[in-house]
């Protein structure tokens, strides 16, 4: 994922439960709009967690298209 300017974010949303990490970019923004009845266009990032604990996917629209991209717990221990 780019850097997000996080000025500009509205919501962050972590999807409990188990995520099929598998899942790409289409999949993941299924999930928050057919599951959770979200906006994927919004100013919000999406952060799903699969079987390992430490490792996220996040989504994130930045205006001319949706951002993705995978993290571990070290980026956010750095945060």
């Amino acid at each position: 994922m780019d850097v997000v300017d996080f000025s500009n974010v509205d919501h962050v949303y972590i999807v409990c439960g188990r995520t099929d990490m598998r899942r790409g970019i289409d999949g993941l923004a299924g999930i928050v709009s057919n599951d959770y009845g979200l906006q994927v266009y919004s100013k919000s990032v999406f952060l799903f967690c699969g079987r390992r604990a430490d490792r996220y996917k996040g989504l994130y629209w930045d205006g001319d298209g949706c951002s993705y991209d995978r993290f571990t717990d070290r980026f956010f221990s750095a945060l």
